[in-house]
């Protein structure tokens, strides 16, 4: 049988590039202040580290991530850290599946692997299960970072622009993913943070 392709970096000899075994420190920096709370949604969780932060500063979160190897070691470490963060195999762009809403949604380096077509599938899965009010933090591959290894560099104007109807951004900052050695051949990457609150639409 062939295995889906995001399955494939989690059965890999190596750890994915995104992979660090730890939170960004970007969402360490957001969950000190206070911003990781309430219903949590994270969006391609990954290995669950972003989730579990969230749950270890009080949120309810549940990370989903496509890839059934991925959210099989989230629930691992879930369980040897004794945190209560949920995970589910689940798709970015279908979270309408999901049947829930939620306060904050966290995407860490989701935004970025999409073309343009599933860049405006993504943002309507967003606003489906974002509450009015609520805070979208993303994390994404900026066009300051120089070569054309890893995914799609995003300029801020991109940014803007997916998320200029029911949506305010309320800042773009720059940033870093922090990468592991086995990658990218770079242990940081530049980035932008982005701010986006979800709005009703006029």
């Amino acid at each position: 049988m062939t295995m889906p392709s995001w399955d494939t970096p989690y059965t890999a000899s190596k750890p994915a590039p995104w992979d660090i075994g730890r939170p960004q420190p970007v969402f360490v920096r957001l969950a000190e202040r206070g911003l990781l709370n309430g219903r949590l949604l994270d969006a391609g969780c990954g290995t669950g580290e972003q989730a579990l932060l969230a749950a270890s500063h009080g949120a309810d979160a549940l990370g989903i991530d496509v890839s059934v190897h991925a959210i099989e070691r989230a629930r691992g470490k879930a369980t040897q850290r004794g945190l209560t963060a949920h995970f589910e195999v689940a798709d970015a762009l279908r979270l309408p599946d999901l049947d829930q809403m939620f306060d904050v949604v966290i995407d860490s380096g989701v935004f970025h692997v999409f073309d343009d077509k599933d860049r405006i599938r993504y943002n309507a899965s967003l606003a489906s299960v974002l509450r009015d009010g609520g805070y979208c933090y993303l994390l994404c591959f900026s066009d300051r970072q120089p070569g054309t290894l890893g995914p799609r560099r995003v300029r801020q104007d991109e940014l803007r622009a997916a998320f200029s109807n029911g949506w305010r951004i309320i800042s773009i900052e720059a940033a870093t993913f922090e990468l592991n050695e086995s990658g990218l051949g770079m242990l940081l990457a530049q980035a932008w943070l982005a701010v986006i609150q979800r709005v009703p639409q006029a």
